[in-house]
C-alpha cells in the first residue's frame, strides 16, 4: 500500500470517527461514562495531530484506540 492509499484511509477513518462524536450522547452521565468518553477524544485528537504531521499509520493506529473505547462504552451502555 502506497502513502497515499493510507493517507485516504486515514481521512476516511478520521471523517467517519468526526461523525460519531458529533452524533455521540451519553446516556449515563458518571464520572466513568465521561472518562470513557475522554479517552476516545484523547485518541481522535492524537490520530488529528498524526494526520497533521503526516504520520498516517500512526493516525490510523490512534484512531483503532479511540474506536475501541466508543465500541466498549456503548458495550456498558454509557451511550
Amino acid at each position: 500500500m502506497c502513502n497515499d492509499e493510507i493517507k485516504e484511509r486515514a481521512e476516511k477513518y478520521l471523517n467517519n470517527a468526526k461523525v460519531l462524536f458529533e452524533n455521540l450522547t451519553l446516556t449515563v452521565n458518571t464520572e466513568e461514562s465521561r472518562k470513557f468518553y475522554e479517552m476516545a477524544m484523547n485518541y481522535y485528537n492524537d490520530a488529528l495531530y498524526f494526520y497533521g504531521k503526516g504520520n498516517f499509520i500512526e493516525a490510523i493506529i490512534a484512531l483503532e484506540y479511540a474506536e475501541g473505547w466508543l465500541d466498549a462504552g456503548k458495550f456498558i451502555k454509557f451511550w
